[in-house]
């Protein structure tokens, strides 16, 4: 029998990310002559490990590419792309300035927090698990919180405040969509492996859209405190067409991001957006 090769695939414990990887982690579709191995972490914790090239292939930031682009290539399938929505700053009290205070983050190197900075880049701001951030604010410990994920959808029910939508700002500024998160294969791997593995990926999401009942069953037992109807809603949000192939306007808004932020001074050298082609 030939040997199969691991390879291990890390993506965070939310529900677009279990919608998108269903059929692998079912085995519902063939996989040989690899053997997928699931990592599951939170986006910071994969963005760290991304900068040390561990993982075959991870769900990271699109703002973190910018630190892995020589060790990774982009997938052109598995992104959260947000089309006039994305990451919100919420905060307990309506706000009218941002000056002097404080926003409690989800890290450093995710996209939320590069598209904060191109809007207000004087901030002062305090790193918190994603999931930890509308608690903080609720509490105090902050002015104001970055939250990414189901957060989203969530808010209003904790009581806060949408005090900016900040894909909507980025549509506003540059009639992009804005993408959050991707999925990047490393180099080293070769290209008679990264082709198939990345095919692989694309005939996942593909089964999870035209079997979603089933993908959204599977989603649900990662949809920390969501209903069905608001798992369906946020999935519905983070896995469409754009997951399928970012197409043009996708990876033209890849590029605008890294080169903003780098312009900003946020990213400290250019980056060029390299897709894996299929």
């Amino acid at each position: 029998m030939p040997k199969t090769e691991k390879i291990r695939i890390g993506h965070s414990p939310d529900s677009d990310d279990a919608f998108m990887f269903y059929a692998l982690a079912k085995g519902l579709i063939p996989t040989e002559p690899f053997e997928i191995v699931h990592v599951i972490e939170d986006i910071e914790t994969l963005n760290k490990r991304a900068l040390a090239a561990e993982l075959e292939v991870t769900a990271i930031s699109v703002h973190a590419y910018a630190y892995v682009a020589d060790n990774y290539a982009l997938m052109p399938c598995g992104a959260s792309i947000g089309d006039q929505y994305g990451p919100l700053i919420v905060s307990k009290t309506p706000m009218e300035t941002f000056t002097g205070k404080r926003i409690a983050i989800p890290g450093e190197m995710t996209t939320a927090y590069l598209t904060m900075k191109l809007f207000q880049p004087h901030v002062e701001t305090k790193t918190y698990r994603f999931d930890k951030i509308i608690e903080a604010v609720q509490q105090g410990e902050v002015d104001a919180g970055l939250i990414i994920h189901e957060g989203q959808l969530t808010y209003t029910r904790e009581g806060l405040h949408k005090i900016v939508d900040l894909g909507e700002w980025w549509h506003e500024e540059t009639g992009l969509p804005l993408p959050l998160g991707a999925n990047v294969i490393r180099r080293n791997l070769g290209n008679e492996k990264i082709r198939p593995i990345t095919s692989l990926l694309k005939q996942s999401i593909q089964y999870s859209l035209e079997h979603r009942e089933r993908g959204l069953e599977y989603a649900m037992t990662y949809a920390r405190d969501m209903e069905t109807d608001l798992a369906d809603k946020f999935v519905g949000m983070y896995v469409n067409d754009y997951t399928l192939d970012y197409g043009e306007s996708g990876r033209k808004a890849v590029q605008e991001l890294l080169n903003r932020g780098h312009k900003a001074g946020v990213i400290p050298h250019r980056v060029n957006a390299d897709f894996v082609e299929l």
